[in-house]
């Protein structure tokens, strides 16, 4: 608790002797702005400035993977997961913005990662050099960039890499459906759904039905933790706060059920996504403004979480696509524009900083506080990619 103290004054410290730092600091203490959809020259904007800042996180990793920011302790290693699913927004962005210098970052980063891949073909937890063990979640993050980079480059090395890491996957499957002993903290967790999607996207290339059966088994697990008001039980990242999870995991499950509702062609999984997305879509659009994290009856508390704001975006717009309320298309627009005005508040602050969200709105909020996060920068630019309703999501 003192260290934590400590270090809570000490950013307070480094950023109120600065003069950037004082800028950023003011900023965050504004009142929150309207959330309003932005133009198309906005959205470009802010995708170019997000993508920039990612390759600044690439270039100081010094190992060709993505770490993130802190704003007293600087640029942190490589983090394996976060790379992992880095690279199809590389390579979309790459797309949109006809910027052939993200296509060749996508390509190094996936070549970093294939030289972590553990002999049991997982990668592992955490950022490099702290030498955890392979974890389910993060392996699945690193299946999406070696589909990406595979699709992008045609090299079967990128393949093999995710189909070994596949078969890890479902070698390792809890009997009911779960995935415990190799994840995060030893807990099976819903958020796995996030999972399962890439399992089946790479059994729609190989063909291998142990993959869409392990996916289904754990979807099934899924639906037996949902309440009948959609939300979910074992839906955070830690034990403590399991009654209140944060908007970030919960968006990882609606995404991940809305992907494989879609990729499964089944409106179940589909069904539960709209009942986990609805409620914090109409407290959106009722207050433009979400909390960090909401109990079993949908009362938020805890400062706004940028990723899990940028992640439903992605999730409101791909129910939108397929067919759902419009109002999760216009929730998808007006918290785009949120975060694209938060994205230029952060602006205010050091260069390093330029283009990236904060974990959290203050940015001493709880989640990642006093840093940028790179995946609240990563689903920054999927909520960006998606703006057109088509594009990613």
């Amino acid at each position: 608790m003192l260290r934590s103290l400590a270090d809570y004054l000490q950013c307070w410290t480094h950023l109120l002797a600065d003069a950037d730092g004082r800028r950023l600091i003011r900023a965050h203490a504004r009142e929150l702005p309207v959330a309003e959809a932005p133009s198309a020259e906005q959205v470009d904007h802010a995708l170019n400035a997000a993508m920039d800042w990612v390759g600044r996180a690439q270039d100081h990793s010094g190992d060709g993977g993505m770490g993130s920011l802190h704003l007293v302790r600087g640029w942190g290693p490589t983090y394996p997961e976060t790379t992992g699913y880095l690279i199809p927004t590389l390579l979309a962005a790459a797309r949109k913005l006809r910027r052939s210098d993200l296509a060749g970052r996508a390509v190094r980063a996936a070549d970093t990662l294939l030289a972590l891949q553990r002999p049991d073909g997982g990668w592992q937890g955490g950022r490099v050099g702290e030498h955890r063990p392979s974890v389910v979640f993060n392996t699945a993050q690193v299946i999406r960039g070696m589909l990406a980079v595979h699709a992008h480059t045609g090299e079967q090395r990128y393949l093999d890499a995710a189909v070994r890491a596949g078969g890890w996957i479902v070698n390792v499957q809890e009997p009911d459906g779960s995935w415990s002993r190799h994840n995060f903290m030893g807990a099976a967790r819903v958020y796995d759904t996030y999972v399962d999607a890439p399992l089946l996207l790479l059994h729609r290339i190989t063909g291998e039905p142990v993959l869409k059966e392990a996916a289904l088994r754990n979807l099934h697990w899924v639906k037996g933790r949902q309440a009948a008001n959609g939300w979910f039980m074992d839906a955070d990242n830690t034990v403590k706060h399991n009654d209140r999870p944060i908007i970030h995991t919960l968006a990882y499950t609606i995404d991940g059920l809305g992907e494989c509702g879609e990729l499964l062609g089944d409106p179940q999984w589909t069904a539960m996504a709209a009942a986990a997305a609805r409620p914090l879509r109409d407290r959106f659009l009722e207050r433009g403004a979400l909390h960090g994290r909401y109990d079993r009856s949908w009362n938020g508390s805890e400062a706004f979480i940028t990723t899990g704001g940028a992640q439903l975006v992605v999730a409101w717009q791909r129910l939108a696509r397929m067919g759902m309320e419009t109002a999760y298309s216009d929730a998808a627009a007006r918290m785009r524009g949120w975060l694209v005005a938060l994205q230029e508040r952060t602006a205010e602050g050091p260069p390093a900083v330029r283009g990236a969200l904060t974990g959290s709105v203050p940015l001493w909020g709880r989640y990642e506080k006093f840093a940028c996060p790179n995946w609240a920068t990563k689903y920054l630019a999927d909520a960006l990619l998606c703006a057109d309703g088509r594009t990613f999501c």
